[in-house]
């Protein structure tokens, strides 16, 4: 299936873009002088490692060191500051989990923090200079086979050209514009996967709870009502958004507690995991815990019956009817968690995807992307307004769950004429909250000598 074609610019000469694989995605983008964002980038890893080299050849004592060499780097935390060796494998290991891991040391923080900065760097230069092929297009394969939950893939082109496109960062985004006369519409299923746990949960012990929170418009928020009552709630969403905004613990707020900590409780997450994966002291997971599964018995009751499930009869089946049998250790805690993964991820993939074929089938647009739980499309800028609406309504499939309920994902619609996010100042066409209608026109062509470079520092 031929999707769309794109455009890529890459060091100021105007070049194409595709995607291969199980269908042909070519969305038209333009990127943006990819050649002068990696001197960008260059220059400030070399101001780094001035300033890194300073700290260890002068503070530390070190008569030699390269930042990028595993044993130099492995000589400086483990001997000369004396950090306790963190290993990988049975090996001593200077990986990025390491380097977070040694922050707690305040000796090795401003090291950690240079080195954590200036492979950050390195990675955005590694995405700019990905190649492109003799017809001036780079392209990626999606794989409908390369996870175990039905969730598609990206790598390398069958040629051996571009790369993954689906994980591009936020700061790099905005190089790829859509053609000219054309715009873009981004729809993101973000809460798609708690809906999933909540309808679930629903089916299998008749309890709704989650599904209300989700269902409510912020589940964010609403489970931070739940788990903390005494915060003077009002009942309206907007005014008790900004109440679980304020801070919990240091700069993190209820909100962001019961987002990142009840995302990753959902899926069975104990605590020293959790307090390592967002930073924060293990006492206040702990703390978080029993409140969030006081407030929603139904994740714990779901995780023994998945368990169950796996131990009895070695299979399970989504909300979508697709069925995987697990052949790992049942018992194995990492088998359990990729069972209790499963069903929302994997429920939530075939969702998008057949969004995704419904609407190819329709030839109202050009498919762009598919980036899990989100959808790219383009579209003729004059067609807006009637095409968008069209998009939003075919977007949405309702699913029949038990006891007369049905599950509904809403997504979230953002339009703009690149992929980066909307700023009024650094990128006016980016990608803005769709409300009917977009005034906004799209910035004039200009030369390359007095083209705004938009990028995030």
């Amino acid at each position: 299936m031929r999707f769309s074609q794109m455009t890529y610019h890459h060091s100021g000469k105007e070049t194409k873009f595709t995607t291969d694989s199980m269908f042909v995605v070519q969305p038209k983008f333009f990127m943006y002088y990819s050649h002068n964002l990696m001197i960008i980038y260059y220059e400030k890893i070399d101001q780094l490692e001035g300033q890194l080299e300073q700290i260890v050849l002068d503070g530390v004592g070190m008569p030699t060191f390269s930042w990028r060499s595993n044993p130099d780097l492995q000589k400086l935390f483990f001997s000369y500051l004396g950090i306790p060796v963190i290993r990988k494998q049975g090996r001593p290991t200077t990986d990025h989990k390491a380097l977070e891991k040694m922050q707690i040391f305040l000796v090795a923080r401003p090291i950690v923090n240079h080195l954590l900065t200036m492979r950050e760097l390195a990675k955005k230069i590694d995405f700019l200079r990905t190649g492109v092929d003799s017809d001036g297009r780079i392209r990626t394969s999606y794989n409908i086979s390369g996870t175990n939950t039905g969730r598609f893939s990206s790598s390398y082109s069958e040629f051996g050209t571009g790369g993954n496109l689906q994980n591009v960062e936020e700061s790099l985004r905005s190089v790829f514009i859509a053609d000219w006369g054309w715009k873009f519409a981004k729809f993101d299923a973000k809460a798609g996967e708690s809906y999933c746990v909540g309808a679930i949960e629903g089916n299998l012990f008749n309890d709704w709870r989650y599904l209300d929170a989700v269902e409510s418009g912020d589940v964010h928020t609403a489970v931070a009502r739940i788990c903390w009552p005494t915060l003077g709630w009002t009942g309206d969403l907007k005014r008790d958004k900004s109440i679980a905004e304020r801070p919990f613990y240091r700069h993190y707020s209820y909100r962001f507690m019961c987002k990142k900590l009840g995302h990753g409780s959902n899926y069975g997450g104990q605590p020293t995991t959790l307090a390592m994966q967002t930073n924060l002291p293990e006492p206040v997971v702990i703390g978080f815990q029993p409140k969030y599964f006081r407030a929603f018995p139904a994740h714990l009751r779901w995780h023994g019956w998945t368990n169950d499930q796996l131990q009895r009869v070695g299979y399970l089946i989504t909300l979508t009817g697709r069925k995987r049998w697990f052949f790992g250790r049942r018992n194995d805690p990492a088998t359990q968690r990729e069972g209790i993964a499963y069903n929302p991820q994997g429920s939530l993939a075939d969702i998008v995807n057949r969004a995704m074929l419904k609407i190819w089938r329709q030839r109202l647009c050009l498919i762009m992307m598919q980036d899990h739980d989100a959808l790219t499309f383009m579209y003729k800028e004059e067609d807006e307004d009637v095409i968008v609406p069209k998009l939003q309504e075919m977007l949405v499939e309702e699913i029949p769950l038990q006891h007369g309920r049905s599950l509904s994902i809403p997504y979230d619609c953002k339009t703009g004429w690149n992929k980066g996010d909307w700023n009024a100042e650094t990128n006016p066409d980016g990608l803005k909250d769709y409300e009917g209608h977009d005034e906004r026109r799209r910035q004039p062509k200009v030369s390359v000598i007095h083209r705004l470079l938009h990028r995030k520092h």
